[in-house]
C-alpha cells in the first residue's frame, strides 16, 4: 500500500475554498477544481517505494501484472481503467458530452488519419477510449444531466416570454421528441452569435425575475453572458444531490456540473465534445453526431449496504466501481474490515482519521493497492474505494 502524491488541476472553473477546506489548507485565492488520483498520462499520481517519487504510470508500465493483477490486466489492457477526483465546482463547468467506446475508437483514428496533433485546441478526440463517469456528492451538488422532456422544455422557454424564444417552443410542442430536441439545439447552436447574444441576454433577465426553477440558469448566464449553451442548458434537467447521493453520466447524455464537492470516478479517458458555456472548440456536427436526443429522468444512487460494510454506487460499467466505507468507533476488539482483493484499488479519505493498513489518513489522503495486496480499514472515518469489476 502506497499513499499517494497528487496533482491539484486550477481550472478556471474550480472552487477557491472547497478542496483547500476539506484538506484543512489555507486557500491561496486560486481555483482548485480537480484533485487527479490515477494513472492518467496527464497528471499521474506519484508515490515513493524508497527510491524517491515515481509516478504510479510508470510503475505499471513496468510490471502491468504486478500492479494490476492478471485478470484485470487480461480484461483491461496494461493500463489502470480509471481515474478518481476530486471535484469541486465553483462556477459551472461547460455543457458536454461524452462518446461510446465505438464512436471514441472511430474519432479518434480519423484524427489521427487527418494528423491533427493531440494537443490541438480543435482535437475532439484525446485518446481510444469513452468516459462514462459517477459523481458522488460530498456537499450539496447542483448539476444539469440529460433532456427534459419537449413539452417540459417547451414550457421552461415559454414562461420567459421572449420573442425570439417562441420559434423553439413550437418546434418542440409540433414535433416527436426526437426530431424535437434535435432541431432547436442545432438552431441554438447554429444562431447568428450577435442575435443569440440578445437572446441570451433577455433570457436571462426574466429568469432572474421569475427565480426558482429559473435561478439556476440565471446563475448560469451571469457566469456565461451571451453563451448559446445557457439556452441549451434550459433544455436540460436540473438536479441536486445531497451528501452521499450520486449520479451515473453515460455516454451521450448531455451534462454539466454547476457547483459542490463530490468524488468523482470515470473509465480513464478525456473524450468531451463540449455543447457551450466555454471560451474553448465547440465542434457543432460531431457533437450533434455524438448526443442522444432523448429525455430522461435523472436516476439519484444511494449506495447499497452489505453485511461487509461496504456501501456500493451500482453501476453498469466493468472499468469502474466506487463503494463508500462509514466507520464508526469500533468497538473493543473488533477486527479491521478487510478490503483485500484480487484488482487494483485507490482508497481516498473524505472525513475523520481512519487508518488503512496502520497508516493514518486525514481527509484528502489516498493510498494505492496493488492487486493481492493486503489491505484493512480501521479508526473512523469515510473512506472511498475505487477499484474495477472482473
Amino acid at each position: 500500500m502506497d499513499r499517494l502524491s497528487n496533482t491539484v488541476r486550477p481550472y478556471a472553473w474550480g472552487s477557491t475554498t472547497l478542496i483547500p477546506e476539506l484538506l484543512g489548507a489555507v486557500p491561496t485565492g486560486e481555483p482548485q477544481a480537480e484533485m487527479w488520483m490515477g494513472a492518467h498520462p496527464g497528471a499521474p499520481s506519484r508515490l515513493d517505494r524508497g527510491s524517491g517519487e515515481q509516478a504510479l504510470s510508470g510503475l505499471i508500465d513496468a510490471d502491468p501484472e504486478a500492479e494490476l493483477g492478471v485478470a484485470a490486466t487480461a480484461k483491461f489492457g496494461p493500463r489502470l481503467p480509471f481515474l478518481l477526483k476530486l471535484l469541486a465546482a465553483g462556477s459551472p463547468l461547460s455543457l458536454q458530452v461524452h462518446p461510446n467506446l465505438a464512436q471514441a475508437k472511430e474519432g479518434y483514428a480519423r484524427e489521427e488519419s487527418r494528423g491533427v496533433p493531440i494537443d490541438a485546441p480543435y482535437r475532439n478526440y484525446k485518446d481510444a477510449n469513452h468516459k462514462p463517469e459517477l459523481i458522488c456528492a460530498l456537499t450539496p451538488f447542483d448539476g444539469l444531466c440529460g433532456f427534459r422532456t419537449p413539452h417540459e422544455a417547451a414550457e421552461l422557454l415559454a414562461r420567459l416570454d421572449v420573442d425570439s424564444l417562441k420559434p423553439y417552443v413550437d418546434i418542440l410542442h409540433a414535433h416527436p421528441e426526437e426530431a424535437a430536441l434535435r432541431e432547436v439545439l442545432t438552431a441554438v447552436l447554429g444562431a447568428d452569435p450577435a442575435e443569440m447574444a440578445v437572446t441570451v441576454a433577455e433570457a436571462a433577465a426574466a429568469a432572474e425575475r421569475l427565480g426558482g426553477d429559473y435561478a439556476p440558469y440565471a446563475s448560469i448566464a451571469q457566469h456565461y453572458p451571451g453563451d448559446p449553451g445557457v439556452i441549451a442548458a434550459m433544455l436540460l434537467n436540473h438536479i441536486r444531490l445531497q451528501p452521499g447521493e450520486a449520479l451515473f453520466l453515460g455516454a451521450g447524455v448531455p451534462h454539466a456540473y454547476l457547483n459542490g464537492l463530490g468524488v468523482e470516478i470515470m473509465a480513464n479517458s478525456d473524450n468531451v465534445l463540449r455543447c457551450g458555456l466555454t471560451p474553448k472548440h465547440v465542434d457543432v456536427p460531431e457533437l450533434l453526431r455524438i448526443v442522444r436526443f432523448e429525455a430522461t429522468e435523472p436516476a439519484v444512487l444511494r449506495p447499497e449496504a452489505s453485511a461487509s460494510g461496504e456501501e456500493l454506487y451500482e453501476t453498469p460499467m466493468d472499468e469502474f466501481r466506487l463503494s463508500r466505507y462509514s466507520l464508526d468507533s469500533p468497538a473493543p476488539g473488533m477486527p479491521p474490515r478487510d478490503l483485500t482483493a484480487d484488482t487494483p484499488q485507490i482508497l481516498l479519505c473524505t472525513a475523520g482519521t481512519p487508518r488503512a493498513n496502520g497508516l493514518g489518513l486525514t481527509p484528502g489522503a489516498s493510498v494505492f493497492v496493488p492487486a493481492g495486496e493486503k489491505a484493512e480499514l480501521s479508526g473512523t472515518g469515510t473512506v472511498f474505494r475505487a477499484t474495477v469489476v472482473i
